[in-house]
């Protein structure tokens, strides 16, 4: 018998079969694929007992850094990398006269300063920043995250009174924060889950800012058939746009099902990756986003960030 290990298999759902995912241990039929030798029923890992890939080592190399400017960085810059606000915040603060450096009230849009000053917001700006409101839906599929496109509206039309999940000590809807809302990640118009929209500024660099190392988790169920290694290189080894991608975390939680850890997030991200492995997504379902989850919010409904949850 020939040592060479056999391909995954995963059965295809039948006609009318709902493919949408489903917690672990939450399908109903098995499929006839083996598991490489760690056998059927293996329960799913807990996120505490994973480690991280490890990527290869690159080659070293001179970093080439631009010239500074002789008269510093952009004061809205300075506040936005040391997460005080956006860059479109700080325009609008330094506007109104709510932004100090080393003490200095600063008015002047485009004012420069050096990288070590200190930078700092009037009381005026922080009440500003206490009422910005941060959303988390659990959005269903036909909504783009996004803009609008031909014959999709937007998620946050969900967002109305009689849409609100709410509970003992939530805020009651306020129709102002409409203004500016804006979603902090991409969710496709076929997956669903966890999407986060705030007019919070430092919330959307925190979660999707250039430097991001918030963790994202997804539910995808699958069919098709994962060719041999084609686990591994999901974890790290791919590459989508001429580029490799991060090193992810992924284990099967079922036997069409797996999850996804990311700390990245590109266009169509997992679906691509699986298609490169041999694998089609047939659901797709963001469950957590950092420290927060989706939890029991049913489809289509909404609920504000809680002032005890950090991402």
């Amino acid at each position: 018998m020939s040592d060479t290990p056999k391909p995954r298999r995963v059965r295809i759902p039948g006609p009318g079969r709902d493919a949408r995912p489903e917690g672990p241990g939450g399908s109903t039929h098995r499929s006839t694929r083996k598991d490489s030798g760690k056998g059927p029923g293996r329960p799913p890992v807990r996120a505490s007992d994973e480690q991280w890939p490890k990527a290869p080592a690159a080659p070293r190399s001179v970093p080439v850094e631009a010239a500074p400017h002789p008269d510093g960085v952009r004061v809205s810059k300075l506040l936005a990398d040391r997460g005080l606000c956006s860059r479109r915040e700080a325009d609008r603060y330094i506007e109104r006269g709510w932004v100090f450096v080393d003490g200095v009230r600063v008015t002047e849009l485009g004012t420069r300063a050096q990288p070590d000053a200190q930078v700092s917001l009037s009381s005026e700006a922080r009440k500003s920043q206490d009422r910005l409101a941060t959303i988390l839906m659990n959005k269903p599929v036909g909504f783009v995250s996004g803009q609008p496109e031909p014959g999709y509206e937007p998620a946050v039309v969900l967002v109305r009174l009689e849409n609100q999940w709410r509970q003992e000590g939530d805020l009651e809807f306020d129709p102002r924060h409409l203004k500016g809302l804006a979603p902090a990640g991409r969710l496709d118009i076929d997956s669903t889950g966890l999407l986060v929209l705030t007019q919070d500024g430092r919330i959307a660099r925190q979660l999707i800012g250039e430097d991001s190392g918030i963790e994202k988790e997804y539910l995808v169920r699958v069919e098709g058939e994962l060719e041999n290694g084609g686990l591994e290189r999901l974890r790290h080894g791919l590459s989508l746009d001429g580029k490799p991608l991060k090193p992810a975390r992924v284990d099967w939680q079922n036997d069409d099902q797996l999850r996804f850890v990311l700390r990245e997030g590109k266009k169509r991200q997992i679906r691509r990756m699986c298609e490169l492995v041999g694998l089609k997504v047939v659901g797709l379902k963001r469950v957590r986003m950092g420290r927060v989850r989706l939890g029991d919010l049913p489809a289509g409904r909404w609920r504000y960030l809680r002032d005890d949850e950090i991402f």
